[in-house]
């Protein structure tokens, strides 16, 4: 049985690259920021933090565990978080699963600690914030919720994450911006569109400098 509160052993990780990407116009996994790609920057990101990483998305150019949405037709994030609970239940020991977005290539590397840490009992999920804001696709979730999860999808019309997690016991992490040179970055700024790549450049600078 797993203890609690959870350490590291207990998590795996899933990064969810399964979008469209309407707004990039092409596959934002693959677009480079710097001299390496936003999955390479969120996988090196999150692998210290979690036993194990995986990609949702129907192909990765990287060599990590690949796994689809289980459930057809592009039912959104939560298909995402679905094919994640689902891989990271089929794992040994392991007892959650924390996802992030490949979009997001400055959030925080204690994101999964302190999502851990936050936890009152096994069953409640914890997801992050910042500035007021919640970022729920930054969960940390029970793998014993896939079922669930599952039935939900294949009833509710909206599949809203928000929507979800009013379903059960969650709990919510604010996370601080992070000084950098040029100002305080947001952890959690994600990229939807080619401007936001050139300000995603901006920002890697500043925090190299």
């Amino acid at each position: 049985m797993t203890e609690f509160p959870l350490d590291r052993s207990d998590i795996a990780g899933v990064v969810l690259a399964g979008g469209r990407s309407q707004r990039m116009g092409r596959d934002k996994a693959g677009v480079m920021l710097g001299a390496e790609s936003l999955l390479r920057h969120v996988l090196d990101r999150l692998s210290p933090q979690v036993f194990s990483v995986a990609v949702n998305a129907d192909a990765a150019a990287e060599a990590v565990p690949v796994m689809p949405d289980r459930i057809p037709g592009k039912a959104g994030p939560m298909a995402g978080i679905h094919a994640a609970m689902t891989y990271a239940a089929g794992l040994p020991a392991i007892s959650h699963v924390v996802t992030v977005s490949v979009d997001c290539p400055f959030f925080p590397t204690d994101l999964v600690a302190r999502l851990a840490a936050s936890l009152e009992r096994p069953s409640q999920i914890a997801i992050a914030a910042s500035e007021g804001r919640s970022h729920p696709v930054f969960g940390l979730w029970p793998v014993t919720l896939a079922a669930d999860l599952e039935a939900w999808i294949a009833t509710d019309e909206k599949r809203r994450v928000r929507d979800f997690l009013l379903r059960h016991d969650v709990t919510e992490v604010a996370f601080p911006l992070h000084p950098t040179r040029a100002s305080l970055l947001d952890p959690f700024f994600n990229i939807n569109t080619p401007d936001d790549l050139v300000e995603a450049e901006r920002w890697l600078e500043a925090l190299r400098a």
